[in-house]
């Protein structure tokens, strides 16, 4: 069968407006339509605040599935992926997987990118008992326990108990024991869930918390924060915080020249190459929470290929363009899939839970199994350090060395530099 061309696919908008809805929607070819493919059918923030991440995860999609398609597809049926913008709206999540369900009759879903975005859909998808592979959630089942639910994250069952584990590892690398932690968090689930661990953990090792406060994800002026941390002299800085507060604080702390041993946490948007293109040298001895680093340590087979060839297409498609985030576990979520629909042969929900909550599976960001609860059975917390960074240029986050694997031991790439500030 004939196969999308490189330059064909590179056309190939992330999604195509229709009418009705005010929403963005899109159908990715199953080898020019071909008879009875497989329809996947997903949410995905292509507009609205979660976008730069969705725009990724949908690239990393298409990638696999024109891949797949060159192959001959699955169980020598095509796949072709069906999806519409949930604009970062939870509201017209729920909608969206009914239509997707009832109306255009999809075969499998996955989930929209976040947390806060695949919680609205969980009813939808448990009241017509259907497997759900979701990606970068954070403990949505922990009230569902819904057995057909399987996330693709690395942050475990026991958020609280392994979220922040490696930033205290990292914290134990300094000369002397760290006696104090402040701890700052932006008002939504995951930022929460990470403060607690960061709570639990330092009064599990004896360190005194001299700041803990949340704020409204509307703050602009992150300055009184910064300030107000500073006064209490801590040893350790741990901030949960998404990308427009990740911005505001890293900019105060360098502007009020803020340097603890340890300044970093739990931030989501030191990992994105806009953010990194932004803040260069700022970055540098920043601690912080992720998922994949170019580093010796992660490079499992077939990551360097499919980054190389989403790097090509990222900057036509206006996402971001290392792919050093979401990206390989996006491409990863659909191999599960892939893996376990030609081990049992067919497609069938409850086969397909069973397969999943039963096997191993091989994926570009490794080897992993499920928990009972759908989250990987072993966590994988990442906490990096960035070093050496002189410029704004991306080319160097390609490369091992400006990411350093700090957290865990197993994964460890690298030795920590402090205090944070001082050149990198």
């Amino acid at each position: 069968m004939d196969h999308l061309t490189r330059r064909q696919f590179g056309r190939l908008s992330l999604a195509a407006a229709i009418a009705g809805a005010g929403q963005v929607a899109g159908v990715f070819p199953a080898l020019a339509q071909s008879a009875n493919p497989i329809r996947i059918g997903f949410a995905m923030a292509l507009s609205g605040g979660l976008a730069g991440n969705g725009r990724a995860t949908l690239l990393a999609y298409q990638i696999w599935a024109q891949e797949v398609n060159a192959r001959g597809g699955i169980l020598g049926r095509p796949v072709q992926l069906v999806f519409y913008d949930d604009q970062t709206q939870p509201g017209l999540v729920p909608g969206i997987y009914t239509k997707l369900l009832d109306v255009d009759k999809v075969d499998i879903v996955t989930s929209p990118y976040a947390t806060a975005m695949i919680a609205p859909a969980m009813p939808v998808v448990m009241q017509r008992n259907v497997t759900f592979l979701t990606i970068f959630g954070a403990g949505v089942n922990e009230a569902f326990k819904y057995d057909r639910h399987f996330n693709v994250n690395v942050v475990g069952d026991n958020m609280k108990e392994t979220y922040a584990t490696g930033y205290f590892e990292v914290a134990a690398m300094l000369p002397a024991p760290p006696r104090s932690i402040a701890i700052a968090a932006v008002d939504n689930e995951f930022a929460q869930k990470a403060a607690e661990s960061a709570r639990y953990h330092a009064k599990k090792r004896g360190i005194r918390i001299v700041y803990d406060r949340s704020y409204p994800p509307s703050t602009v002026d992150f300055t009184p924060i910064i300030r107000a941390m500073q006064s209490g002299r801590p040893d350790l800085v741990f901030i949960a915080s998404y990308p427009p507060d990740s911005s505001g604080l890293v900019r105060a702390a360098n502007e009020l020249r803020f340097t603890p041993a340890i300044f970093g946490g739990g931030l989501v948007g030191p990992q994105l190459a806009s953010f990194q293109s932004q803040f260069g040298p700022l970055l540098n001895n920043l601690v912080t929470w992720d998922v994949y680093s170019p580093e010796p340590t992660m490079d499992f087979p077939g990551v360097a290929t499919f980054l190389q060839k989403y790097r090509e297409l990222a900057p036509r498609e206006q996402t971001d363009l290392l792919g050093n985030y979401i990206p390989p576990y996006a491409y990863a979520q659909m191999q599960t899939l892939e893996q376990t629909l030609t081990r049992i042969g067919k497609i069938d929900q409850a086969a397909m839970a069973a397969d999943m909550h039963a096997q191993e599976f091989d994926t570009i960001v490794g080897k992993f199994r499920f928990s009972a609860l759908g989250e990987w059975a072993e966590p994988r917390n990442l906490f990096v350090q960035f070093q050496g960074i002189t410029d704004n240029e991306l080319e160097r986050y390609k490369r091992p060395g400006a990411k350093v694997i700090l957290a865990p031991a197993s994964l460890k790439s690298g030795s920590l530099r402090t205090p944070y500030g001082a050149a990198g």
